[in-house]
């Protein structure tokens, strides 16, 4: 009813009102996309976090030096003797190129190279294990060994990775305060326009919030349709980013993937948008009357 009701006032020849779908498909496509990078980064934060909970890596030296089978074993035997540790599993060769091929390649398989002596190391559930500690006596233990924990690389991406969305947030909150602007500004533009008009219905008795309705009315077809054009855009970047990052062989980069709960958050910006300028519109209607003689 709200888009076929008869208006009083031809709001739709208004010039200032006409860029209105423009900028607010503008203002949701951007303010679409940052919201989508802050959802790509809070799951890539959930799969770096689940990839290296509770597990360690010990490095023991060169695969290759003539002793690395008894250094490995021993290495091996103290960390399954150390409390906390569930399970202590050298990597044979193999699984080593496996772990290195997405950074060097799949012709690092047959080159030469010093590939590491590594032990994967699965700590028991909810176990405290003094790693630093337990690196010194693998140093004593096997000269050379040294313990990778990677709690404080994920601490130090995790700290990386939460100052971006909020930078993220803070430009879906400019784009929002741009928009309120550009919606106060197309309003006051169409209260000057039809200024005679308005007091003629002051005149036969129409109220302010009528008046009011009218506007609302008007620029919520306008930011509907703004918002459907900035939402479809902005699914379609977010399609060919997504199938782009599937091709590549970036084990840090996070994957784009979007399902129903992200596509839902990303329609929420669109009605917000929508909510935003029809609301900013009504305000600025009724303040404006009020200060009309």
């Amino acid at each position: 009813m709200i888009f076929r009701r008869r208006a009083d006032l031809k709001l739709a020849s208004d010039a200032a009102g006409r860029f209105l779908p423009s900028v607010i498909a503008i203002m949701v496509f951007l303010g679409a996309l940052s919201a989508a990078g802050a959802i790509v980064l809070d799951q890539a934060m959930t799969n770096w976090g689940r990839s290296v909970a509770g597990t360690l890596t010990v490095e023991v030296g060169s695969m290759t030096s003539p002793d690395a089978a008894a250094r490995v074993a021993t290495a091996v035997e103290l960390l399954r003797a150390t409390p906390g540790i569930a399970e202590a599993r050298p990597l044979d060769k193999a699984a080593v190129d496996r772990l290195l091929e997405p950074w060097l390649g799949e012709a690092m398989r047959t080159a030469d190279l010093p590939v590491p002596a590594l032990i994967d190391v699965r700590l028991a559930p909810d176990a405290t294990v003094d790693t630093g500690a337990l690196g010194r006596r693998l140093a004593e233990a096997v000269p050379g060994a040294a313990l990778d924990d990677h709690k404080p690389w994920l601490a130090n991406m995790v700290r990386f990775a939460r100052t971006l969305q909020g930078l993220a947030f803070v430009v879906v909150g400019l784009i929002g305060l741009a928009t309120v602007a550009l919606v106060v500004f197309a309003t006051r533009a169409g209260l000057a326009v039809h200024r005679e008009v308005i007091e003629v219905l002051h005149l036969i008795g129409a109220r302010d919030a009528y008046i009011a309705a009218e506007f609302q009315r008007y620029t919520l077809r306008l930011a509907a349709l703004g918002a459907l054009i900035g939402l479809v855009g902005a699914a379609l970047v977010l399609a060919v980013l997504a199938r782009y990052a599937a091709s590549l062989e970036a084990p840090l980069l996070p994957a784009v993937h979007l399902g129903l709960r992200e596509g839902g958050m990303l329609l929420a910006v669109a009605l917000v948008a929508m909510a935003l300028a029809t609301v900013t519109a009504r305000v600025t209607v009724m303040r404006s009357l009020q200060r009309m003689p």
